[in-house]
């Protein structure tokens, strides 16, 4: 066990300090949410995604993973997109979960396959902002055991990212410009079943200090400090129609820490229940991601097919 914990320091070690471009608008580089929709397209694998939840009825434990791919390029002759930077993706996802209810026999399966085509229909580097549609379709190929509905879902959603590096670079504001702010919201009905209509809105403050260090004042900070970012995201979830019982809204806070290197990012994140509605669903959550960034490791795959 020793052997193996220094041979992963040994690899971990070995990246470079410095974040490489991925999911970069201007000079800031976003991190992976561990919860809301990332705006960015990008070639990246969400290869572990694990999640321990107790509630009032017992405990959960999922595994979800997810595969993005950049479709299309932006072109090089446009004033809308800077060139070359990803215009279209498409991600793909699915999970396992394990239910152990209080008192009754556990549950385990799949969950749905999901599906996230996303457009940055705009995208302005140097005030960092980037903002992008998506379609979210989940087809229920999951255990009708495990899963809360076993209906195709398709509605749209709206994303954006923004950092915070276009203010002034003196005195104290200058503190400010590692600041980003990510999120969304969106509308995802059944289109047939049971009524099953879910709205659903993110925001993700986070702030950079491979950013801080790199762009605003070099503090002396070193690895793996100089790697981190620290964040905070705010989760909304609530199904404006569905099952009796089931209309009140969960808000839920999700504090968190991430290190990005120039190949993957890991992350860390608990969650806390801020309404009454939320708090039999969510005693305690630990949630963590293992994000690996494929146009690094493989670079022969930041093809595009259109």
């Amino acid at each position: 066990m020793r052997r193996l914990c220094a041979l992963l320091s040994l690899i971990v070690s070995a990246m470079p300090a410095r974040v490489f471009a991925h999911g970069t608008v201007g000079d800031y580089t976003f991190l992976e949410p561990m919860v809301a929709e990332d705006a960015n397209p990008k070639n990246e694998f969400d290869i572990l995604r694990p999640q321990y939840l107790w509630t009032r009825e017992g405990r959960q434990f999922s595994l979800g993973f997810s595969l993005e791919k950049v479709l299309i390029n932006a072109p090089e002759d446009t004033a809308f997109w800077p060139a070359d930077s990803p215009l279209v993706s498409l991600e793909i996802g699915s999970g396992w979960s394990h239910l152990s209810p209080r008192g009754e026999a556990a549950l385990s399966g799949f969950e749905g396959l999901e599906l996230f085509p996303k457009w940055a229909f705009l995208t302005v580097p140097e005030h960092q902002l980037r903002l992008s549609l998506a379609a979210a379709l989940v087809l229920p190929t999951g255990s009708p055991s495990t899963e809360e509905q076993n209906h195709t879902l398709l509605g749209p959603v709206l994303l954006w990212a923004k950092g915070w590096g276009d203010l002034p670079n003196r005195g104290l504001l200058k503190y400010l410009r590692p600041f980003g702010f990510q999120g969304d919201v969106g509308y995802v009905p059944a289109l047939g079943g049971a009524a099953w209509h879910e709205m659903f809105a993110d925001n993700v403050i986070e702030y950079s200090l491979p950013y801080l260090s790199n762009h605003v004042k070099d503090i002396g900070l070193r690895w793996p400090l100089r790697n981190l970012y620290v964040y905070t995201e705010f989760n909304y979830d609530q199904l404006i129609t569905g099952p009796p019982g089931e209309p009140f809204p969960e808000i839920l806070i999700t504090p968190g820490i991430a290190f990005m290197g120039r190949y993957l990012q890991l992350s860390v994140a608990t969650r806390f229940a801020l309404n009454r509605a939320s708090v039999r669903d969510n005693q305690a959550t630990l949630i963590g991601l293992v994000d690996l960034f494929i146009d690094d490791i493989l670079p022969w795959a930041n093809w595009t097919p259109m």
